[in-house]
This record gives C-alpha cells, structure tokens and sequence, in this order.
C-alpha cells in the first residue's frame, strides 16, 4: 500500500475482490483508491477505508470483483449497422455482397450512430479502450463521426485512420478509393484536431485495409508519416489464403513479405488476423516486435480458420484481443469473445492446457495494452496507472453463481449482464448497469427504425 498523509481522493471502492492482472495477483477484502484519472492506492479495507475517510464518491463493492478495463484492438464501428446481413458466407462473398456495398454509401450520420451502438455495447462488456480501425471513406468527415461518438461515451479511443488506393479489379468499390496526399492531409487534421487536445485519450493511428487493396507509394507514404508523429500502424494480414496471395499478385510478395520488403516493421506495428500464417512469419513478428490482434468470432463465422495464437504466444509474440465489425462478428460483446478465444483453441489443438482463462484475459487486457503501445498507463490495475475498470458481480445471473475463482468465472460462466459498472479515466461511465447521459433504449429504437430504411436504401 501506498503510505502518506491522509488526503481527499475522488473515488474509493471497498470490499472488493481486485484482480490486478499484475503477474497474477489477486487482493481479497481491498480497496482501490482513485484520485483523477489515476490508480493512486491498492490495498487492505481497513487500511485504505481510514485512510480516505473524505473520498468524494464511495462505492461498497462485497461480493464483487474489479477486473481492468477490456482493450478491443480491432473493430470496424460503422459496421454495427448491418449485423447480421453477412450470415452463411465466405468473407470473399461477404466483402462485394455486404461490406462494400455499404461502405461505398454511409454517411457521417450513418457511421456517427452506428459508432455509437457498437461502442455502447462493448461498454456494457467492460471494454473501455477500443480501435476503430475506419477504411471506408466515400465523403469526408467520416472520421470526425466516430470520434464523436467515442467523446459522447467517453470512451478511451485508437482512431484508426483507415484507406483503399486500388483493388478495384477485386471488387473494390472505386467511392472507397484516396491518394496519398489525401489520407495523410486528413490524419494531420485528425492529430490536431483530436489528439493533442486530448492528452492522449484519443489516439489517431494509420490503417491501410490490407497490402494488396494500396500501392507501394501508399504503403511507404503512410508508414513514413506514422514514424514521424510517433503513431501506430495497424493492417489485416493473412486473414485467409486469398488476400495473402493476392498481395503476390499485386506487390510481387505475399503480403507479411510486402512489410519487410517495404520497411514496415516495428513494435508500433499491429496485424491484425493472421490466419493463413506460417513459422517464417511468426519468426518475423518476433524479430521485429511486431503485435497481433487476434479476432478469433470473426474467423469463425467467416470460416476463416483458426489463427495459429498458441505458437505465437509460445514464441513470444504480443497478442491481444479484436472484436472486429458487427458484420462480421453479429456483436461487440468482449465478454463472449472471452470464451470463444478459449475454446476455439483448446479444440482446435485438443488441448485443455494450450490456453488458460488467466491467459486470456492478460490477451483482453495487460497483452492487448502491449499491442497498442500503452503498456505503463493501462492493462492492469497499479498504482500510477489510469484508472479503466469494471465491476463484476456474479450475483446479477445464475450463470455466474456460484463463483469460486473470478478468473474462471468471467472467462466460462458470465456475460455482459454481470458487468455492474464501467470507470474509463478515473469517470464513472456505466453504472447499475446503465450508461450516464443516454437513454439507451430510446436510441436503440431509432437506430433499429434508421437503419431498415438505410439498408433498403443500399441494397435496392
């Protein structure tokens, strides 16, 4: 614990099981101490309730648990809007009968609510840092859109700004495609806009849709400005055989080869899928740092395969944890994904061991902060770290009850109805379950009566 004179904090919560994801730890009967935005104290109740006699906010948390926020490192927010739209389908068949489609003709309306209900619901599942990964383009301002929507909810957010120069021959729909000069015009824009004033709460990163969809100059170009403002770059890689030698097709490299080949290699580096991956490539990642978004919802209903993680992770490879788009995904919901992580692997392998709860939700939390480069601000719940978390309790569903060790029981046996409440900087975001500042089901019902006539708008 902490020691020091006795002084006002903003939040105290007491009586809770805190699970640290700190190599481990777990702190039965304890408190944590929030003053800011920051983590300032962990410890006993007794010790920590007469320390902070005057904190302005007490929470009793007996019989729950405090878990870390969830980092979702891989999403396509707009896309919450034609959930549903893609079931039966091979992701080829999904992108020029689904996704591009719509893509070609959302509008900043469109993308600003369904940025909202995607994130909305990843909210409710304790998710409180999350990449938008935003590729489709048609009509400026998108981008301001779904950073509105993560200001509105007050989430922590990695504002991916995404691009397509070519493909079109593929099906890629020629509304989606932009120079150069244009992409970097706008992440310049978005940087001073959003970034700065934001003391990092929001991020703008570079996200090309995948190597073959850009040219080499759009590649290099966009790499070099990521360097320059010290920003992430995050790109699908191998999410199947097809895009992997497709890259072949267009570059002359399959498309991990295209990184190394162009210099796009890095520790602020994050690939996203990698399915169709092999030794070589995983032994690249290693060398050069390079982290991984595993989407594991995703490759299954598109049939994509199993990503192979466990070799990844026993080679030392960072990798966290993606939801990815509704449409590809049918929710947001972090907690589900938990457990498809888990049993996606142990029974593609037959093996109960080859990933553990506890190693799961290091890969939703501490591993998908190391996939984002904010390893030393959140992840885990320490002193001096920001202070994103949620509180789970297991008394809210029979499912979660009883519950005997907390790790197990958020990865196996909860859902998102157990999430009670969401702090994301130090800010109470979600409480008795319900979001502040939203009526939630009225947005519900006109986002549901919005997007009806938006499809029949897009797929007449």
């Amino acid at each position: 614990m902490n020691q020091g004179a006795k002084k006002m904090i903003d939040l105290l919560i007491n009586n809770a099981q805190i699970v640290t994801v700190n190599n481990g730890l777990i702190l039965n009967n304890s408190s944590i101490a929030i003053s800011g935005n920051k983590i300032v104290d962990l410890g006993d109740s007794i010790e920590l309730g007469a320390k902070y006699q005057h904190a302005k906010r007490i929470i009793d948390a007996t019989d729950k648990v405090i878990f870390p926020g969830f980092i979702n490192n891989h999403n396509h927010l707009f896309q919450t809007l034609i959930k549903g739209l893609g079931d039966d389908m091979v992701i080829g068949d999904w992108l020029r009968n689904v996704a591009y489609p719509f893509a070609s003709k959302i509008t900043p309306e469109d993308v600003y609510t369904g940025a909202m209900i995607g994130l909305m619901e990843s909210i409710h599942s304790g998710v409180t840092t999350t990449l938008d990964y935003m590729y489709a383009h048609p009509v400026p301002k998108i981008s301001d859109a779904v950073i509105k929507a993560m200001q509105d909810l007050k989430i922590r957010g990695i504002y991916a700004r995404g691009f397509v120069s070519e493909g079109e021959k593929y099906g890629t729909q020629k509304a989606l495609m932009e120079t150069p000069e244009e992409v970097i015009a706008d992440f310049k824009y978005l940087v001073e806009k959003y970034e700065k004033p934001s003391a990092g709460k929001i991020k703008i990163w570079m996200a090309p849709s995948s190597p073959w969809a850009n040219t080499k100059e759009m590649l290099q170009k966009t790499w070099k400005v990521c360097q320059e403002y010290g920003a992430g770059y995050t790109v699908h890689i191998s999410e199947t055989d097809t895009p992997r030698n497709r890259a072949k097709e267009v570059h002359g490299f399959i498309d991990t080869e295209v990184l190394e080949e162009f210099g796009i290699v890095g520790p602020n580096v994050l690939l996203v899928h990698c399915v169709a991956i092999n030794e070589k490539d995983i032994a690249m990642m290693k060398k050069y740092d390079i982290k991984v978004s595993h989407n594991p919802v995703c490759n299954m209903y598109l049939a994509s395969g199993v990503a192979p993680v466990p070799q990844m992770l026993a080679e030392g490879v960072t990798v966290g944890l993606g939801l990815d788009g509704a449409a590809s995904n049918n929710s947001q919901d972090m907690v589900e994904t938990l457990k498809s992580t888990a049993l996606l692997h142990k029974v593609s392998t037959r093996d109960p061991k080859i990933i553990t709860a506890q190693k799961v939700l290091e890969m939703a939390t501490i591993d998908g902060a190391r996939s984002i480069g904010m390893e030393n601000e959140i992840g885990s719940l320490e002193i001096g770290k920001k202070a994103d978390m949620f509180i789970f309790d297991p008394s809210l569903s029979a499912k979660s009850t009883p519950m005997h060790n907390p790790v197990s029981t958020l990865v196996y046996s909860s859902s998102a109805s157990n999430i009670e409440t969401v702090i994301i900087d130090g800010e109470i975001v979600m409480e008795d379950s319900k979001i502040l500042g939203i009526d939630e089901k009225d947005f519900y019902r006109k986002t549901q009566k919005m997007s009806v006539e938006l499809i029949k708008e897009v797929y007449k």
